[in-house]
């Protein structure tokens, strides 16, 4: 059986959390910021953590 190849893209928008949690980066952000309240994009600037039901998978697709 050969080795799980490591998706590059992964390891690049998710980084690991001492605990073993993935952060990610908010969705939003990109484009269309005028109509969007200051306070709303303020919080959109902090990291949020990857939900449960998808740490698994990524995590096995980053192979840690």
């Amino acid at each position: 059986m050969p080795k799980m190849k490591t998706r590059k893209s992964l390891c690049g928008r998710f980084r690991l959390t001492g605990t073993g949690k993935l952060k990610r980066n908010q969705a939003g952000r990109r484009h269309l910021q005028s109509h969007k309240s200051g306070n709303r994009k303020r919080h959109l600037r902090r990291p949020a953590l990857v939900s449960e039901g998808f740490l698994k998978t990524y995590r096995s697709l980053m192979q840690v």
